[in-house]
Parts: structure tokens; C-alpha cells; sequence
């Protein structure tokens, strides 16, 4: 019988223990998400602040997608540069990719805080 409620009891623990990391884990996701926005908000082009102030995050089930809702057609043009109605180019201005590194790198140092308790 001893057995069994050893088996009880390493089970309860990691029940608890996933649930906690999972708990942990959702808290770091919006907490990157929405510094990432902060940041965007701050390194982003500024013609008329429209673009800037159209940062936000949402949730896809269980993602947190961070898009431009106002100028969404804008992020692509920008990031990447494009090509003038009369010929010539307009220059990128990388701004997505340097807050995408970040929050990557940001996410995966607190979740190895979160795993490790």
C-alpha cells in the first residue's frame, strides 16, 4: 500500500507543478507581448503618430499576437522598404525585427525562470 500512496503523491505534485509552470508561463507571454508593444510604440517611423499609437497585443487561443491595428498595410512596407510610384526606392526601416529578437530572447529568459522555480 505504500507504494500506491507514494505513486498519489509523486502525481499530485507534478500535477501541481505543470499547472503552476503553465500558469507561469501565460503570465511571462502577456508581459513579453505587451512590453514588445510598449517598445514598438517607442521605435517605430513617426509621420502623423497614427502608425506608433496602432500597436496592440491580443490573444489567439493560446498565442499573444501583436499587431498594428490602424496601419496594419503599413508594417510590411516599412520593415522591408519599397518601390517609389516613379521609380527608385524608399529604405527600409527595420523596427519589427530588432522588438521581435528581443521578445524572443526575453521569453525564453523567463520561462527558464519559470521552470526552475
Amino acid at each position: 500500500m505504500a507504494n500506491v500512496d507514494l505513486a498519489d503523491e509523486i502525481a499530485r505534485t507534478l500535477a501541481g507543478y505543470s499547472s503552476e509552470v503553465k500558469r507561469g508561463l501565460e503570465k511571462a507571454k502577456k508581459e513579453v507581448a505587451q512590453e514588445t508593444v510598449e517598445e514598438l510604440k517607442q521605435t517605430s517611423p513617426k509621420k502623423t503618430g497614427d502608425y506608433r499609437k496602432g500597436w496592440t497585443t491580443k490573444k489567439v487561443r493560446t498565442a499573444q499576437v501583436i499587431h498594428n491595428k490602424t496601419e496594419y498595410r503599413l508594417t510590411h512596407l516599412l520593415e522591408k522598404g519599397h518601390a517609389k510610384r516613379g521609380g527608385g526606392r524608399v529604405a527600409a526601416i527595420p523596427h519589427i525585427a530588432p522588438a521581435e529578437d528581443k521578445a524572443i530572447r526575453d521569453y525564453i529568459e523567463k520561462a527558464e525562470e519559470v521552470i526552475r522555480g
